[in-house]
C-alpha cells in the first residue's frame, strides 16, 4: 500500500514537471529541457558564458532555458536589454524567489535584503533610501575622495614592502575595498590583519563559489534535498554570522549615536526609522542588517575583482601601462594626490578603465530577473513568473558595437580624434531600475586607487609566471584567476 502511494506521489510530480516543461505558444524557442534538471547540461558550469554564446548563434538573442523545474529565457545583445529593462522595465524588474541564493539571503530572519528583492514597494522604499544616501552622505564630494586617497595610503605601505619582489594582489585589493565599504557603512576602517576584515574576506568568497556550485544548483533543481544536512547548509550559518556582526555594529553605533547627525550609512537608517516610526514603512533593524549585508557584498568584490582584472591586463601590456603614467604624469604635475575631477583630462585612461570593465565583465550574467507580468519581448511571448536571465556578456562583446570587440584595446573607448567616448552598449552595471545602486562609487574608486598606484609603482608581469591567463574563474562576481605581479616604484613620483 505505502509502495502504492510513493509510486502515486512519484507520478503526480512527474508530471508536474513535465507539464512545466511544455513551452507555451510563441515562448522563444531554446533546447529540449529535461526534468527535474531542464536544460543546465548544455552548460559547462566552470565557464557557462561560452555554451550560452554558442546558444545565441543557434536560437538568436532571446532563447528559452530552463534552471531545474522552472522556465527561464536569456537575454543577449544592447537591443534586448534596451526593449527588457528600460521599454518594458515594470514587466522585468522582478527577482525568483525561490533559487539557492534568495534563500541564503532571506534564511532565518525572512527579510530579503535590496538585490535580491522582488519589486514591491519595500525594494522600492529601500531603493530610494539608498540612492539618496549614497548621494548625500559624501558621495562625489571630498569626504568620499578622502575616505578613497587615505584607504589607498595603507595599500601603497604594503606594495612598498613587496617592491622588487612577486606579490599576490588578492587579498589586498578585497581588503582596501572592504575597507571603503566600511568607512561608509560604520565610519571605521580595520587593520588588514583584524579577525572582522579576514572574516569579511572568506565570507565574500564562500558565497561567490557556493552560490555559483554544483550544491547550489542541486538546491535549485531538487527540492526535496533542500533541508538534509547537505554542503550548502554551511553557507546559510556563514551568513547567519555576518547578519550577526552587521546587528552588533548597529547596537554599539546606537550607544554613540546622535540622532539627525549622521555619521554613517547606519545612522542615516535610524534617523529614516525614527522619522518614520510606526507608519507600517518596510524599515526596520532586521532589514537595516539585510541592507548592510547588500551594500558591503555588492560595493566591496565587485571594485576588489575589477582591479585585480585591471593590472592583470596592465602587467601583461606594459606600453598600455606606460601610456597611462605618462597621462598621470603629466595631469597630476604639481599635486600631492589625484581628484575625481581629473578624469576629465585623461582621455586614455578613463579609456583604459572602461575597457578593463568590459573585458573583465565581472558579472556576466548579471542577477537573474523575473517576470512580473505576462509581456512580449522582441515578438516573443513571456508569461509571468519566467526567469530572465540578462548575459551581460553578450552586450560587452556584442559585434557591431565594438571597434575591437574580442580583444583588450583602449581604442574601443577613443574616437578619431584620442577622446573618450562611450558607446551605448557599455553597460557593467546593467540597466534600468535594476542598475547597480553604487556605480558612482565604483567609478570614484577605480579611477583614484588606479591613478594613484600608477602614479608611484611601475607593475611588471613576472619573468617565470608563464603567459598571463585572462580567462576568468567564473562566479556571480567573475575574478581572474590567481596571478602574482612585480612591484618596482617608479624613479618619478616615489616620494
Amino acid at each position: 500500500m505505502l509502495e502504492s502511494v510513493l509510486l502515486i506521489l512519484v507520478a503526480v510530480w512527474l508530471l508536474v514537471l513535465l507539464s512545466q516543461n511544455r513551452r507555451n505558444k510563441n515562448f522563444p524557442p531554446g533546447p529540449r529541457t529535461i526534468p527535474f534538471i531542464g536544460n543546465l547540461l548544455e552548460l559547462n558550469l566552470e565557464n557557462p558564458i561560452v555554451d550560452l554564446d554558442r546558444l545565441t548563434k543557434r536560437y538568436g538573442n532571446v532563447y528559452s532555458f530552463s534552471i531545474g523545474p522552472r522556465p527561464g529565457i536569456v537575454i543577449n545583445g544592447v537591443q534586448a536589454f534596451k526593449e527588457a529593462f528600460i521599454n518594458k522595465a515594470a514587466a522585468f524588474s522582478g527577482r525568483p524567489n525561490d533559487q539557492y541564493a534568495n534563500r541564503v539571503v532571506r534564511q532565518n530572519d525572512g527579510v530579503p535584503g535590496l538585490i535580491l528583492s522582488d519589486n514591491t514597494s519595500a525594494w522600492r522604499e529601500h531603493r530610494r533610501f539608498g540612492l539618496m544616501t549614497l548621494r548625500n552622505f559624501g558621495l562625489g564630494k571630498n569626504s568620499m575622495e578622502k575616505r578613497i586617497l587615505t584607504e589607498t595610503q595603507y595599500t601603497i605601505k604594503i606594495l612598498e614592502q613587496s617592491h622588487g619582489k612577486p606579490m599576490d594582489p588578492y587579498q589586498l585589493f578585497h581588503k582596501a575595498t572592504s575597507n571603503v565599504m566600511c568607512q561608509i557603512l560604520f565610519a571605521r576602517r580595520f587593520d588588514y590583519e583584524d579577525e572582522t576584515i579576514n572574516f569579511f574576506l572568506g565570507f565574500f568568497h564562500e558565497i561567490n563559489k557556493a552560490v555559483n556550485g554544483r550544491w547550489g544548483l542541486i538546491y535549485d533543481c531538487v527540492p526535496l534535498v533542500r533541508y538534509l544536512p547537505l554542503p550548502f547548509q554551511r553557507v546559510f550559518k556563514t551568513v547567519q554570522t555576518a547578519k550577526e556582526k552587521y546587528l552588533k555594529a548597529v547596537v554599539e553605533n546606537n550607544k554613540t549615536r546622535i540622532p539627525g547627525q549622521p555619521r554613517h550609512v547606519i545612522d542615516c537608517y535610524l534617523d529614516e526609522l525614527d522619522e518614520r516610526g510606526d507608519d507600517g514603512s518596510s524599515f526596520s533593524e532586521k532589514q537595516l542588517c539585510a541592507f548592510l549585508f547588500d551594500l558591503h557584498v555588492a560595493g566591496a568584490d565587485t571594485t576588489a575583482n575589477t582591479l585585480l582584472f585591471g593590472f592583470l591586463y596592465l602587467t601583461a601590456y606594459p606600453k598600455v601601462q606606460e601610456r597611462c603614467q605618462e597621462e598621470i604624469d603629466k595631469v597630476l604635475d604639481g599635486k600631492d594626490q589625484a581628484s575625481f575631477e581629473d578624469r576629465d583630462q585623461m582621455p586614455y585612461v578613463q579609456a583604459v578603465l572602461h575597457e578593463i570593465q568590459r573585458v573583465g565583465n565581472i558579472a556576466p550574467l548579471s542577477v537573474f530577473h523575473c517576470a512580473t507580468r505576462d509581456s512580449e519581448l522582441m515578438g516573443y511571448s513571456i508569461p509571468k513568473g519566467t526567469i530572465v536571465i540578462p548575459n551581460l556578456h553578450s552586450v560587452l562583446s556584442e559585434e557591431g558595437q565594438w571597434k575591437y570587440p574580442h580583444e583588450f584595446n583602449p581604442e574601443n573607448f577613443l574616437n578619431e580624434k584620442g577622446e573618450f567616448v562611450k558607446p551605448e552598449a557599455f553597460i557593467p552595471f546593467s540597466l534600468g531600475p535594476r542598475m547597480c545602486l553604487g556605480e558612482n562609487l565604483a567609478r570614484m574608486e577605480l579611477f583614484l586607487i588606479m591613478v594613484t598606484l600608477l602614479r608611484r609603482f611601475k607593475f611588471i608581469w613576472p619573468e617565470d609566471a608563464g603567459e598571463p591567463d585572462f580567462a576568468p574563474s567564473f562566479g556571480i562576481v567573475q575574478s581572474p584567476k590567481p596571478f602574482f605581479m612585480k612591484v618596482i616604484l617608479r624613479e618619478k613620483n616615489c616620494g
